[in-house]
């Protein structure tokens, strides 16, 4: 198991719309989530500064493959299309990234 941390903005003006979607995320985009093998995923929102800072636990062999099945996957595309113009991307990202991965500094159980 592979715990990872990602981060981005909202674009002023969204914080009540993406919360609004993820209260009521579409069944084929949770069922893509887990196919893809990430589970105890969670999303955590900084207001006022608009950042968000999500987390999950990857649990499978080939996270590459397992990302691009997601973003083949026509349900999850469509739910991007909705989310992805209330966000903005860290310029600091790296390349292909849109949300900027973090690097593990601590953990204890």
């Amino acid at each position: 198991m592979q715990r990872m941390g990602m981060c981005l903005r909202l674009k002023p003006g969204t914080v009540e719309e993406y919360k609004r979607l993820h209260a009521a995320v579409w069944p084929g985009v949770l069922a893509r989530i887990t196919a893809s093998n990430i589970r105890n995923y969670t999303i955590f929102l900084k207001e006022p500064e608009n950042i968000l800072f999500a987390y999950w636990e990857y649990h499978g062999t080939d996270f590459t493959a397992d990302m691009a099945a997601m973003g083949d996957d026509p349900v999850t595309r469509d739910w991007w299309k909705i989310c992805s113009p209330l966000q903005e991307p860290f310029e600091t990202r790296q390349p292909g990234e849109w949300w900027a991965m973090m690097e593990p500094v601590f953990h204890t159980d």
